[in-house]
Formats: C-alpha cells, structure tokens, sequence
C-alpha cells in the first residue's frame, strides 16, 4: 500500500478519498449551563426581576440601599445617609382653618336721612381666629364720622405706631356711587392696615370694640 499526499493508493483496495482527522469528543462540562442561577452571583439570567428568590428582608436591605447611594450620587445627602420618607399631611391638617387669620371687608354702603341731614355709613366684617379679638366673626355698620373718631383715639393711645390717613372728604357729590365706591375703598384698605398691625392688636383698647362692638361709642374713650 503506498500513500501520496496523505491519500490511499487505489491499488491497495480502500477509498481514494482524504482521510480528515476528525476533533475529540466533547466533553459534557464545555457546553453552557442550563440552570437557573449563576454559581458565582446567585442569580438567574433568565429571569427579570431582580428579587426573584430573595427573601423578604433581603429585598428590603437592598432598596433601602439603592436609596442611600442615589441619594449620595445625586448630591440631595450625604452618601451613607438614611433617607426617611415625607410625611403627607391628614386629613385635619388639610382642612383645618389656617393660623393666624384676619380678614375685613367694607361693604354695602347705605346712605340714610338724619332729619335735614345725609350721611353714609358702611357695613364692616370681621372674620378672624386671632386670639386678640372678642369673636371669630363680626358685622356692625359705621358711618365715616365714626372713622374720623377712632383714628384719633388710635394716635392718642398709641403713639409708637404710625396710623394711615383716612380718605379725604369730599363736599360735592358725596352722595353719588363713584364718591361712595371710592371712600369705601380706601376706609376697607385703613381698617386692613391697622387690623393687622401686630402692636395695635394686643395694645390698643379701641381697635376691637370698632371692629365688633355695634354700640360702640367714642364718647367711651
């Protein structure tokens, strides 16, 4: 038998094909693994969800965890800082009135007869749970003489606070609706000013009697 080129001879009675090496057999540890769960991180590339077979507490330790470090990255806390979640407000807080309260409004002039005489009064309302004031609502009707006469008890009583001027008069058509609307305006923006003023509220002795009181008069002052 004599071989060429790694072929037989077909003298010799066998094949005249190339005989081909063929690759050692496989070895069942070459091919991938099939399981589940990786032997080095325990967990499962086929599965999505990252806490499939963690138990309860270990999830719990790991998002606490992922919050602290995005806190950390994200420059809102310090990194290793335990964030706490926010508080919502109940349902008390959401509905309950706000502190510290004050509200006044002039309405609804009027004007009336006074034998001979004209004049125009105004109804004040006081709505307020600030502590210094008698009641948390009230209505009584002012006309602009008894203005005149509390601010000036105002400036004796209280000398530390500058008191705003009143609305000027006015002797020609006082009594016609653009006059009115006018002197209303600026007697509801007085009563706001010194309403609201912090010293007059727990020094003055005239400011809640002219605010609440409907006999209330400046002969007591």
């Amino acid at each position: 038998m004599s071989k060429t080129n790694g072929a037989i001879a077909p003298s010799s009675g066998h094949s005249p094909f190339v005989r081909v090496a063929l690759p050692p057999p496989a070895s069942f540890h070459s091919f991938p693994s099939t399981s589940l769960f990786s032997s080095s991180s325990g967990s499962s590339p086929y599965v999505t969800d990252p806490n499939y077979g963690r138990r309860p507490g270990q999830q719990q330790q790991q998002q606490q965890s992922q919050r602290e470090i995005t806190a950390g990255e994200e420059g809102t806390a310090p990194a290793g800082a335990k964030l706490t979640e926010p508080r919502g407000q109940t349902l008390e807080e959401m509905y309950s009135a706000p502190e510290n309260t004050l509200e006044i409004e002039v309405r609804e002039p009027r004007t009336q007869e006074y034998g001979r005489n004209m004049y125009t009064d105004y109804e004040i309302m006081c709505r307020t749970n600030i502590p210094a004031f008698r009641v948390r609502y009230s209505s009584v009707r002012r006309r602009y003489s008894d203005f005149e006469a509390f601010r000036d008890i105002l400036e004796r009583e209280s000398t530390r606070v500058n008191i705003p001027p009143l609305p000027g008069k006015v002797f020609s058509g006082r009594f016609s609706d653009e006059v009115i609307e006018a002197r209303r305006e600026g007697l509801e923006r007085f009563l706001q000013i010194v309403a609201g003023h912090p010293l007059l509220q727990t020094g003055s002795k005239v400011l809640c009697p002219f605010l609440q009181d409907p006999s209330w008069s400046p002969k007591n002052y």
